[in-house]
């Protein structure tokens, strides 16, 4: 099956089992810290949060970068065994331009809410959130805190093919098949993306609305598959939504469709992890597909791709496994990333080779204690060549672009 039909094959597939399945279980991820704090220390309220910060150093343009990546703050909220309330504020990147003491303007970071949602148990085994919340869509989307992957920064695919951390308003259920132990689903909607954000090398990532005044009638439907088998994780997901965040009336004079689904972005993903005495692996492949690409294109003149695709592999082993089993980790780890964030261009469209990118990460992970990671890497980028027509800043004043470069970081996280 080749990368135009697996997107829609992929939701199909999803939509068609969710919706034939009842809910009889639960799971609970390392994210969800209403579970590891209100409900294990049966606390009425709990304060909880993570960040990491980076160090990385660029090996053509012999220049440094040192950033506070992220700050999350958490506070949860149990109002009884029934109905609890998650909220996540995140400061990116230290410091917000116009705050006091930034009379030069330096500051580049923002401050968002990252969830706010309440959730309400059915049953011991089922849920359902309403709100501003993350769906089941990847590998790093739903769990993303910084102490659980490998690598400085987050895999590339799953900041530009899956826009971690997407989260949208909506409601969402989750549960499980008794008759399949192991298995279990989830399924939600929420408002649309916004196609004016829609870029040629970052996809539909600006086009997330956020729950900042989300516009338009568009609608976003998600979907997973989760199954969980002896040491395996595996899962499929998929998304469509609608992308024209504009009332009818200006969609039209745009020649855009209008609608919940209009001009449709639709989304599919398909993972597979593997974990047993210190060795661990994992791989994901996911694909874009816009078919009214060049409509956007016409509308907005953003050089909208019609297909989208990339994968990656991972391999890692704990050294300090036979010894201290995972309450301390010295991981040695290697990942081999493949996306071509425009595979397909419409006719309106402008081809550009640098979206046809390869990076290859080799490093360690250290973590002396729970909750504590400190990090380092190499990571080596292979791209195509920039289309020059869409450089609009001449030289001297452009940044210089590497086809091949290297890039050191190293990081600290933690979360408690």
């Amino acid at each position: 099956m080749n990368a135009k039909k697996i997107v829609p094959y992929l939701f199909t597939l999803a939509i068609y089992v969710l919706t034939s399945l009842i809910s009889h279980a639960q799971i609970l991820t390392g994210e969800d810290s209403l579970y590891a704090g209100l409900v294990s220390r049966q606390q009425a309220t709990i304060l909880s949060g993570y960040g990491e910060a980076k160090y990385s150093f660029d090996t053509k343009r012999k220049n440094s970068e040192a950033t506070l990546k992220r700050v999350v703050l958490f506070v949860g909220h149990k109002f009884n065994n029934k109905i609890s309330l998650f909220t996540e504020l995140e400061l990116e990147d230290a410091l917000v331009i116009g705050e006091a003491g930034d009379e030069a303007g330096i500051g580049k970071g923002g401050i968002s809410m990252e969830q706010a949602f309440v959730k309400f148990n059915f049953t011991p085994t089922t849920y359902l959130v309403a709100g501003l919340f993350i769906p089941r869509l990847g590998i790093i989307n739903e769990n993303h805190l910084p102490t659980t992957f490998n690598g400085v920064d987050r895999p590339f695919l799953e900041e530009f093919i899956i826009p971690s951390t997407w989260r949208e308003i909506g409601v969402g259920i989750y549960g499980g098949i008794s008759s399949i132990p192991g298995l279990n689903y989830s399924f939600s909607i929420s408002n649309g993306l916004n196609s004016a954000g829609f870029s040629n090398g970052t996809g539909i990532r600006s086009g997330r609305q956020l729950g900042s005044a989300a516009t338009g009638m568009g609608l976003g439907v998600s979907g997973s598959l989760l199954y969980y088998i002896n040491n395996f994780r595996f899962q499929v997901s998929a998304y469509t939504g609608g992308s024209t965040a504009v009332e009818k009336r200006v969609a039209d004079s745009l020649h855009l469709n209008s609608g919940p689904f209009g001009n449709p972005v639709m989304l599919g993903e398909i993972n597979g992890q593997y974990n047993n005495r210190g060795w661990s692996f994992k791989a994901i492949a996911a694909g874009i597909k816009i078919p009214n690409a060049a409509n956007i294109n016409q509308a907005y003149a953003n050089n909208t791709p019609q297909t989208i695709y990339g994968s990656y592999a991972e391999g890692a082993y704990n050294l300090l496994y036979n010894k201290h089993k995972d309450d301390k980790v010295f991981a040695v780890f290697g990942r081999y990333e493949y996306m071509n964030l425009s595979a397909e261009i419409p006719g309106n469209g402008v081809k550009n080779d640098a979206n046809n990118q390869h990076y290859i990460i080799a490093g360690i992970t250290y973590k002396p204690i729970r909750g504590i990671a400190v990090k380092a890497d190499y990571m080596q980028r292979v791209t195509g060549t920039p289309n020059p027509a869409l450089i609009v800043t001449p030289f001297p004043q452009i940044v210089p672009y590497y086809t091949s470069n290297g890039f050191v970081n190293i990081g600290l996280a933690y979360n408690f």
